[in-house]
Order: structure tokens, then sequence, then C-alpha cells
């Protein structure tokens, strides 16, 4: 990863210096590493900058990662009023985990209309520069979490983890746990000492483990089995794929982030070379994609489900009715797109 330039990092230090009331923002549906970067950095700017912070949450945490959020700075914007209101009175506006404002769906009009300076955390393709005042965008990087702590230790008088109180650093360890499937993708040497520097300053990994992995209810498990034995559909050109609908979700009571993970298992079949997991929303599903090498998540999300990300992790948005007849197309959109995207390769 490149290192945060000095004018960045001063300009940077000039907005946390001069902001008494921060929002923080991540993007919708927040997974780990949106709500790991959050509240390090809103307990970063509580503890060491002494500002008044709310981290804003499009929609609630699922309750597999509530615990990284500290309810006394967290505003879930199901309620928006409260969260548009502190939008337009703070005076510094921090993204983290999203590359623009449209991340962030219905929030995305109050956050362009805000007047305090915007700074974007990101390490995701193509941020939306024109739409900040500073920019922080680095893709060969794991996780929004490890760009934040690198940008951390570079602001003055910081330099080392040991100076970052453990309320920043837990939720950055967990974030970027998160991020890597547990170090299992998107590892690069930097991901490895961050891992090593935290670990030196205290941090507990042996509980957040137990919090991220080992706390599932039992129906989870039930509902694992059923998607690999009963909806997971694996096509000639060496993709497989899974259709969730509200029937199955509601046979095994899937909550939100009950189902993190499962687009990964089919990766671990030899011939299959992307996976495709799709969960019936309102109106639409929700889509979440994952490559092996040399076959490009992102691409397919793009050209086929609105979306976005990772070279080798993506997801996107299928509607119906506009992009099918309804719930009960989706496999033959799937496999019509896959071979498509696949004759490409």
């Amino acid at each position: 990863m490149s290192v945060p330039s000095p004018s960045d990092i001063q300009r940077l230090e000039a907005f946390f210096a001069a902001a008494k009331r921060v929002c923080i923002v991540v993007h919708t549906h927040p997974d780990g590493d949106a709500l790991g970067s959050g509240t390090a950095l809103a307990a970063y700017l509580r503890l060491c900058r002494g500002a008044e912070v709310r981290l804003l949450l499009p929609d609630p945490a699922p309750d597999s990662l509530a615990f990284l959020a500290d309810p006394g700075c967290t505003l879930v914007a199901t309620d928006p009023q409260p969260a548009q209101a502190w939008i337009a009175s703070c005076d510094l506006l921090v993204c983290l985990d999203m590359n623009g404002f449209s991340r962030a769906e219905a929030l995305a009009g109050p956050l362009q209309a805000c007047g305090a300076p915007k700074v974007l955390i990101d390490h995701h393709l193509n941020p939306d520069r024109a739409s900040f005042d500073l920019v922080f965008s680095e893709t060969e990087i794991s996780s929004a979490s490890e760009l934040l702590y690198r940008v951390l230790l570079a602001l003055p008088g910081v330099g080392s983890a040991g100076r970052l109180p453990m309320e920043v650093l837990t939720p950055l360890m967990a974030g970027m746990t998160t991020d890597t499937n547990n170090f299992a993708n998107s590892v690069f040497p930097t991901t490895l000492q961050m891992a090593s520097e935290l670990l030196a300053a205290g941090v507990d990994r042996d509980a957040i483990l137990a919090r991220l992995y080992y706390s599932y209810r039992e129906n989870r498990f039930r509902a694992q089995g059923a998607f690999l034995s009963e909806r997971l559909v694996i096509l000639p050109e060496g993709v497989a794929y899974a259709v969730l609908d509200r029937a199955f979700q509601e046979r095994f009571d899937l909550q939100e982030g009950e189902t993190e993970g499962f687009v990964n298992l089919p990766l671990g079949i030899g011939r299959v070379r992307m996976s495709i997991f799709l969960r019936e929303a309102e109106g639409h599903f929700r889509v979440s994609i994952r490559s092996k090498p040399g076959v490009s998540a992102n691409r397919l999300a793009a050209e086929a489900f609105h979306g976005g990300g990772h070279e080798c992790a993506a997801g996107g948005k299928l509607f119906f009715p506009e992009d099918i007849a309804g719930p009960g197309a989706a496999g033959a959109y799937v496999e019509a797109a896959a071979a498509r995207f696949m004759r490409k390769q």
C-alpha cells in the first residue's frame, strides 16, 4: 500500500483539531469492516480529541456484530430525522468503507447537501473524489479498518498502536479480521504487520474470534446444511450459485448477518471459479459474489447486478420486476448472466 501523504495528513489533522461535532457514516447493511472502522474512528475522536461524535448506520447492525458498536454514540437511521439532523449540524463528515454517498442509499441526499468538510477513507474501486474535500483511497489493502489504522498512525503524536486506546484497536482488529474472512483472502504484508502490532499492544484476538465466529444460533448451521444440500447449483462454466428466497429464510428464521460467509463456501470446490449468492429482500435480491484470481467478481457485479466492489469480492442487487419478473426467475437470470460472462474470460 502507499503511505498517506504528509500534506493529506496535515489537512486531516486540521479538520480533526477544528471539529467539535463529527458525523461518521458507513454503507448500508453494515458488515464487520464498516462497524469496526466506524466504531474505531468514533472512539479515537471522542477519547483522544474530545469531539462529540455520532456513528450513523443506514441499517441496524446484525446481532453477531452488534458488540462492535458503542451504543452511546451510534445512531441507526431507520428513523431518518435524528440522522439527518446530525448530518446537517456536524462540522466534519467522515465516510468509511464506502466509495461514495450512494452506498448510504437513503442518506445520500442529506450527505451530499452537508456543508461541513467531507473526508473519505475507503478501500473500494472508483472513489467519488469530487464529492469530498479529502480522500484516502487504497485498494491494495485488506480493509477500511487497516487503511484507517495507517492513517491514525500517521497523525501527529500517534506513531504506534500503543498510543491508541484499546477502544480504537479492538474494533480495528475485528474489522480487518472479518474483511479478510479471518485472514483467508485480501491479505497483504501490511495486514499481518498490523495484526502483529495490535496483538503486541494487548488486543485480545481470542475474545474477538469468540464473538465473531463462535456465538451463532443453531439455526445458522441448520440453514448452512440446507444451503449446501438443497440450494447450491454448480454450472458447467465453473460457477456456483444459490438463491435463498423468503420461504427458505423463514423456514430457518434467518436474521440479518446469519448467512455471512455462505458465499465463500463453494470456492472450496476445486472446479468452482466463482460463487454467486442471492438473498431475497423487499423487491430485490441482495447479491454477493466471490471469485478466485483470474475471474473478476467486480466486473460481473457491474455488468449484471447494478453493483461493484473488489476484483474477487463484490456485490449488487437484482430487482423485480425491473430485472426479472419475480423471485422465481432469479436462477435462470443468474445462469444466463454467468454463461455470458464466463465465455469472455
